[in-house]
């Protein structure tokens, strides 16, 4: 079995409460730290209406869609807030410890 973690960041480069924006291929995904600093991928499109979630607010294991208020669960990305009723996809994500690098595998399985 390959390994299908990518390279995506750098932890110091991601502060608690904070989201980025990371391409791999022809997917988008934002990179969020939750506040109690784990690591968390998904999806970076707000599945309500075509908006990064990465230009939103993070709160707890929250992250907060801009334009509509659409709040989705950082670990299954399910919206927790309408008006958004479909998930997000999410995506696995490890930390190489030695080099300080969050991968991300972008082969997860789309939201059902």
């Amino acid at each position: 079995m390959s390994d299908a973690f990518v390279p995506v960041a750098a932890l110091a480069d991601l502060a608690p409460g904070e989201a980025l924006d990371v391409v791999i291929g022809d997917l988008e995904i934002a990179v969020v730290r939750d506040e109690d600093g784990g690591v968390h991928a998904l999806e970076d499109i707000c599945s309500h209406d075509e908006i990064a979630l990465s230009d939103g607010d993070v709160e707890g294991c929250t992250i907060e869609c801009w334009k509509h208020g659409s709040q989705f669960d950082l670990v299954t990305g399910r919206p927790l807030q309408l008006p958004a009723v479909l998930p997000v996809r999410v995506f696995p994500v490890r930390i190489d410890e030695s080099s300080g690098t969050i991968l991300v595998d972008p082969t997860a399985a789309p939201a059902t």
